[in-house]
């Protein structure tokens, strides 16, 4: 472990434990793989040190991987640009913002360009280092491994993590009048025209405003609302899937269950027995 200025701290809930290392930056030379972690602070601007020292890793042909809001010190060396990456379900819509240039994907566990690699949260970290060992050293010391932590031999890095979806939005963003309109009208086949001509906008202008406050489309966003407001429904209600299905303006329990699957990972038959509320 390489770090900046020696030892490093937990964070409380983890134990607060204090780390020792005898690395740092310099030592990054000799590194074949980089793996940046997660930390409590990534909002904030990496230092310039640290961000040279990964890009010159990269430069001499390192391979770089990030787990969880890593991803967003990675982003931060312009690494990333044009490429596909994810992180925390919870910080995908900040990173997309911050970082325009970079391919979100929220649904993934992780994501794999060859030499950038990242990850959704901790245990989405396992499954991308369990695929670097069996990129490296192929499936039998793999699962093996995975054996000796009690993890599943593989999970793939297109799997969706089996999360609720989060609303995106910022509370302060110029759009709050048209999502909220768009969330009291889930029940409605709405278009993107529907849309654009509430918001008094063009097609072209709303989308680009939806992608540079939100991070998505405004079509994904909806579908994402209609999703959870499915879960919710599936978690407090015993609707039947069908009548969930016309509330959320999915149209027939295909639709649902084909998008929920899709987006979720899972159907809403499997998630409503995990996750339905019991008095």
């Amino acid at each position: 472990m390489c770090t900046v200025g020696g030892a490093v701290r937990t964070l409380e809930p983890f134990g607060a434990m204090r780390l020792e290392t005898a690395w740092g930056l310099d030592d990054l030379a000799a590194a074949d793989t980089l793996v940046l972690p997660g930390h409590w602070n990534f909002l904030e601007e990496p230092p310039g040190d640290v961000l040279e020292a990964v890009r010159a890793a990269a430069g001499r042909g390192a391979r770089i991987a990030s787990i969880c809001a890593g991803a967003f010190l990675l982003a931060a060396t312009g690494l990333l640009d044009g490429r596909r990456a994810t992180t925390h379900w919870t910080y995908a819509a900040e990173l997309a913002r911050r970082y325009p240039a970079v391919e979100v994907d929220a649904s993934v566990l992780f994501t794999d360009n060859g030499d950038l690699l990242t990850s959704a949260g901790v245990a989405a970290g396992i499954d991308l280092c369990l695929h670097l060992v069996r990129r490296d050293h192929g499936s039998a010391v793999a699962a093996e491994t995975a054996r000796r932590i009690v993890m599943s031999p593989q999970r793939d890095g297109g799997q969706a993590q089996f999360i609720r979806h989060a609303d995106p939005r910022d509370p302060g963003t110029a759009l709050q009048p048209v999502l909220t309109w768009m969330e009291s009208n889930l029940h409605r086949p709405l278009s993107l025209g529907d849309i654009a001509r509430h918001a008094c906008l063009s097609v072209r202008t709303l989308t680009r405003r939806f992608r540079a406050q939100i991070g998505t489309t405004p079509l994904q966003w909806l579908l994402h609302a209609r999703i959870r407001r499915a879960q919710h429904l599936l978690e407090s209600t015993d609707l039947p899937i069908g009548r969930i299905a016309e509330a959320v303006g999915m149209g027939s329990t295909a639709t649902l269950r084909a998008h929920f699957a899709r987006t979720v990972g899972t159907s809403p038959q499997t998630y409503r027995a995990t996750f339905r509320a019991r008095p």
